[in-house]
């Protein structure tokens, strides 16, 4: 089968060329060649910037293939563009979209026909790919276009570029760091590992039962926050050093009521009710997204810190057979040893400084707590 991946040269797109080339895939690619990356000899790289839509149409115009793996389209011009430029002219185009999509839910799981969310919480990134989405099902709809959605959840896996999930939990148990668990630790997540979601992709190619339907792709188990610390320090073989931060100062946290900024030693706690921190949406956005990092949660600009985020993979189970293979132990091994292998558990560089102002402020609260009254 033909295949171009649009992106191909980060993360998931590099594991969905490697997958394809496996097997047995004529396999193109199309970015803006300014990565180095190591594709197998058989893979044809094809230069344009995607924003240039006449440079786009330039390199593809000669161009045949059975299948389009989009990896990188973001916004809806993107998706505009590839339904210009291959409609009547392959078989079958797949759109990798986010999770981020879904409006907040205690139903767990979450499953393809929950609703969206395009409210004031949404940020850009949800909203774009809700808007890609669009036009795909219109296109679908009205003309037959060969669609498939596929919203993505947080991704684990070597060569993640984003270094605060997975990379920043194994830094912290290798250097003996204390790790916030934020409240009890019963809040549940799920990731998928990004061999299981590039195969998931492989063996949806030219599936008509697929055409515009969405899937959601991630793993196939749950986890609390402390269960994912635990199998963590489990696969490093060290004893985490867990420090739960109490409920109420989560909630302090997360709403702005505690000040923590860079280079200050003690945090500071502030009235909400009469101050405009809170009331900053970049800050705020900025402060969930730290929070975050410190047990990997999706969507802080939609999810609470004790909302447990889990999806639904049945659809995709039943429709081509996938099922995924990594358990969350063997997404942490492969991590680790792929860090070690790079030098990343000695070289890797990250500011842990936040987690530092938190964990100050924890004790405090607690030494306040047990003091005599």
């Amino acid at each position: 089968m033909r295949v171009l991946v649009m992106g191909g040269s980060q993360f998931n797109g590099y594991a969905l060329v490697h997958e394809l080339v496996r097997g047995g895939h004529e396999v193109a690619v199309l970015n803006r060649g300014r990565t180095e990356v190591d594709f197998p000899r058989s893979v044809r790289r094809l230069v344009a910037d995607r924003t240039d839509h006449d440079q786009v149409r330039a390199v593809l115009a000669d161009e045949a293939f059975d299948v389009v793996q989009d990896m990188s389209a973001y916004h809806p011009a993107d998706v505009e563009l590839m339904v210009e430029l291959f409609e009547g002219r392959i078989g079958h185009y797949i759109f990798a979209s986010s999770t981020v999509i879904y409006a907040p839910s205690d139903i767990l799981p979450i499953t393809e026909d929950h609703p969206t969310d395009r409210g004031p919480h949404q940020n850009e990134y949800g909203l774009h790919k809700l808007l890609c989405e669009d036009v795909l099902i219109d296109a679908w709809r009205r003309r037959g276009f060969p669609a498939t959605i596929v919203p993505f959840s947080m991704v684990f896996g070597p060569r993640n570029i984003l270094a605060d999930r997975e990379q920043r939990m194994i830094l912290r148990l290798l250097r003996g760091r204390p790790v916030l668990v934020p409240g009890d630790g019963t809040t549940l997540g799920q990731v998928g590992h990004v061999d299981d979601q590039a195969r998931a992709l492989r063996m949806m190619m030219l599936q008509p039962q697929t055409f515009g339907k969405r899937y959601n792709l991630t793993g196939g188990s749950y986890y609390s926050d402390e269960g994912y610390v635990d199998t963590f320090a489990q696969v490093l073989g060290v004893e985490p050093d867990k420090v739960f931060i109490p409920a109420p100062v989560m909630d302090d946290l997360w709403d702005g009521a505690v000040v923590l900024e860079p280079g200050r030693a003690t945090p500071v706690k502030i009235d909400i009710r009469s101050s405009g921190a809170a009331r900053d949406d970049a800050q705020a956005a900025r402060r969930k997204f730290m929070l975050a990092q410190l047990v990997q949660r999706l969507g802080p600009n939609l999810h609470r810190w004790n909302r447990s985020v889990v999806f639904s993979i049945d659809k995709l189970r039943a429709d081509i057979g996938w099922a995924p293979e990594y358990t969350l132990a063997a997404m942490v091994d492969h991590v680790y040893r792929w860090m070690v292998a790079e030098g990343l558990d000695r070289s890797l560089d990250l500011d842990f400084s936040f987690e530092d102002q938190i964990l100050a402020y924890v004790r405090d609260v607690d030494r306040e707590a047990r003091a005599p009254q």
